[in-house]
């Protein structure tokens, strides 16, 4: 069948999207399938490339010249990029894998659009989609579900600046500093920064509104990083567990995707029955907000082994440098089988909805 790669978008995760789009591309299984790449521009512009019949040449890209024109071997390609609406490249008879991170993109927007036209799709739905980007609304889902996570307070754009002082006491009165500031709908570690004090909370916190209207400032912990990856839809499975081994506190998204300075430690060196432990609160996170297809979750563990839920990604990165495929290649499934079980999946949900009653 047609695989519809759906990659870049509005959002500020857009290149990390084209990462994401090329390795997915490269192995997708082309005895079975067949790759139409569709590509959002920054502007919201659909551009349907050449339909691939075989994976790309390694030196080939989806990469974009300074003019917005998409490229291939580093050479604008004009029969690349022709207009087009999702109606015209979205159908029943094919499959949307959306390689797309981020606000219009994980957060449930555009899962709407394909419930809307019909179309199956991999990954979670309309609910978990949005959901799971939404730290604040998942923050408040986890807390039902009894899984443990650190402190922090939630502010909208209207409670800011109609009383900044009131909602400084507020953070200050429920955490210590230092805290970390993020938006509420967004990922990579854009927008996010660590605030030392009450100076650094305001800078913080008003960039953080450059990306969100919604903000939760989390208070800050001495903890590693862990991450479990899930996939699967009523039969939930996990990974091991892997860790990011880092030399500074934290890491933003220049650093992440530019500079590559996070290392992954997979399996993460850590005692049986800890792995146990975040592994089950992982598949908890899973079915509290109804995913499917995939996610990865991300804790912290302290050094006196307190594990805290820290979000998930319901359409983590499948960049060269993600760990989301690289913690399935150590369970045992590398990437051209973890792609194909995904669209699996995706078409499992999609039957499994055109047979409710109501459909």
């Amino acid at each position: 069948m047609k695989i519809v790669v759906l990659y870049g978008g509005k959002s500020a995760e857009h290149d990390v999207s084209i990462l994401t789009a090329r390795a997915i591309i490269n192995h997708i299984d082309y005895s079975q399938h067949q790759v139409q790449p569709v590509y959002i521009n920054r502007e919201g512009e659909w551009l349907a490339g050449p339909i691939c019949q075989q994976a790309l040449a390694d030196e080939w890209s989806l990469y974009l010249t300074d003019g917005n024109q998409p490229m291939f071997n580093n050479q604008p390609d004009m029969s690349f990029g022709q207009a087009v609406t999702p109606s015209q490249v979205l159908a029943s008879d094919s499959l949307v894998f959306p390689a797309l991170h981020g606000p219009n993109g994980e957060d449930g927007t555009i899962q709407g659009l394909f419930e809307s036209l019909n179309v199956p799709y991999v990954g979670s739905g309309v609910l978990a989609s949005a959901a799971g980007m939404d730290k604040l609304i998942s923050k408040y889902l986890f807390d039902q579900a009894g899984l443990p996570q650190v402190a922090y307070v939630g502010l909208n754009h209207y409670q800011w600046h109609q009383d900044q002082a009131a909602i400084i006491k507020e953070i200050e009165g429920n955490l210590t500093y230092p805290v970390f500031v993020k938006p509420a709908n967004l990922g990579s570690s854009v927008g996010i920064s660590c605030a030392q004090d009450q100076e650094e909370l305001v800078t913080s916190v008003d960039l953080a509104f450059k990306y969100d209207r919604r903000v939760v400032v989390e208070q800050g912990v001495e903890a590693r990083e862990l991450e479990v990856a899930v996939m699967g839809n009523y039969q939930v499975a996990s990974s091991v567990v892997g860790e990011l081994v880092k030399d500074q506190g934290f890491y933003d998204y220049e650093e992440k995707y530019v500079n590559n300075k996070v290392e992954m430690a997979i399996p993460a060196p850590i005692p049986a029955d800890l792995a146990d432990q975040l592994q089950a609160y992982a598949k908890t996170a899973y079915q509290v907000l109804d995913c499917s297809g995939l996610t990865r979750v991300d804790f912290f563990l302290t050094a006196d082994d307190h594990i805290y839920i820290n979000e998930v990604n319901t359409m983590p990165g499948f960049t060269q440098f993600s760990m989301y495929p690289s913690l399935w290649r150590a369970s045992g499934k590398d990437f051209d089988q973890l792609v194909a079980e995904l669209i699996d999946l995706g078409l499992e949900r999609y039957r499994e909805r055109q047979a409710l009653a109501d459909h």
